[in-house]
């Protein structure tokens, strides 16, 4: 099938801002830009709209197809974190399959039996059967032997590790950071420099093997200096981060709002300006929306008990067109955390509008105002700490691999 989507505004990690139409032929990106309409091509007025790269997002917690499609994402990297835990061949080939051909499920092995921090997993086979990565889940490895030998495996398999960077030796039972609004609350707590730990050790041991190593989350300006130096020194890292803490500091946890009880916790607001310098001056690789929703039973309980994430899937594009508006980093640069860095990470030749790649396309109105209302999500549960803000940025096509996604 040929299909010509015209009169858009182009957004590409790699190519900026232009004007034009893609020309997607059998699910390829065959042209961009301005070109010769073939005859017998399915024409769409993309009406000035902007037309960029399908979203993938690194480091989901849960399959949330409704939630994706509204978020204008096609690819997802799930965590090993699922019942039962993806550490099996068979169980991730089929976590693999599950979403074609509207959404592609890259899964991420777990990097140890049952993600207990103790004997290796059988990484090479669950690669076999389709996973992306390995990663530590939600929990940081303690034993430091165990992930030298993680990280010495994965570079042998030229995979990258998705670690969870919070020292456990600090942060058990906590579930706040350190400070002036933990303290008035009465919530256990641990201190920020619980990340910087166990940044330092795991970037130490990579630098050491040679391995790929991505941060899931950095939220700390001691993390983020960190990432800065390794990387000046040619150690093979990366790092994410997702909007909640670019736009929200620990004062979000002020009134026991279980909404806002994240993994790893909203930072003080050094921290959160911290944040947005790193994401600005390219120390951040990856924006993701950390999609992990609960319900009722899960949240409406006191602080401490509640389970900590968010349903984060239908508000990374407006989140993330904040920093655009705030002047922290350009749309081309929002797409390449968005699509293009994030898809390198799991190795995959995708996240631009390159031609020859495959047509994973976003169309959306970067001025459409609306409300986030977590109850009119079509996520599983609406938990998220946005709640009333008012945005801007609407989803209102995609396409997966030049096929619509309805």
């Amino acid at each position: 099938m040929i299909r010509a989507l015209l009169n858009a505004e182009l957004v590409c990690p790699v190519g900026g801002v232009s004007r034009g139409g893609v020309l997607v032929r059998d699910g390829v990106i065959a042209a961009t830009g301005m070109f010769d309409v073939p005859s017998d091509a399915e024409t769409i007025d993309c009406n000035g709209k902007t037309l960029a790269p399908g979203i993938v997002d690194l480091g989901v917690f849960a399959i949330d197809r409704a939630a994706f499609r509204a978020g204008g994402i096609v690819r997802v990297g799930v965590m090993p974190d699922q019942s039962p835990v993806l550490d099996d061949p068979g169980i991730v080939q089929r976590a693999a399959l599950i979403g074609k051909p509207d959404l592609w499920i890259h899964p991420i092995a777990a990097a140890t039996r049952g993600l207990d921090g103790q004997d290796l997993a059988e990484m090479a086979i669950c690669l076999s059967a389709g996973a992306r990565a390995v990663g530590t889940g939600r929990r940081w490895i303690a034993d430091t032997g165990v992930m030298h030998r993680v990280l010495a495996y994965a570079r042998d398999l030229d995979v990258a590790v998705v670690a969870h960077a919070e020292d456990g030796g600090l942060t058990a039972g906590a579930v706040a950071t350190a400070g002036e609004t933990a303290t008035r609350l009465g919530l256990p707590a641990a201190p920020a420099i619980a990340e910087a730990l166990a940044i330092a050790r795991d970037l130490m041991l990579a630098e050491e093997t040679g391995a790929r190593l991505h941060v899931r989350q950095v939220t700390t300006a001691a993390g983020f200096d960190l990432i800065r130096a390794a990387k000046r020194r040619g150690v093979a890292v990366t790092c994410g981060i997702s909007p909640a803490y670019l736009h929200l500091s620990d004062i979000a946890v002020s009134d026991f709002r279980t909404f806002a009880h994240l993994s790893p916790p909203l930072r003080g607001e050094d921290d959160r300006r911290a944040a947005i310098a790193a994401i600005a001056d390219g120390t951040i690789d990856v924006l993701c929306s950390a999609h992990d929703p609960h319900g009722p039973e899960a949240k409406r309980l006191p602080f401490a008990d509640s389970d900590a994430g968010m349903a984060g899937a239908e508000t990374l594009l407006p989140l993330a067109l904040m920093l655009v508006r705030d002047g922290a980093i350009d749309v081309a640069r929002m797409f390449a955390l968005l699509a293009r860095n994030p898809a390198q990470v799991l190795g995959i030749d995708t996240g631009t509008l390159e031609v020859g790649k495959p047509a994973d396309l976003l169309l959306y109105d970067p001025q459409a105002p609306w409300q986030i209302v977590g109850e009119a999500f079509k996520a599983k549960a609406g938990n998220m700490p946005f709640d009333g803000l008012p945005v801007q940025g609407k989803v209102l096509r995609l396409w997966k691999g030049g096929r619509e996604v309805a």
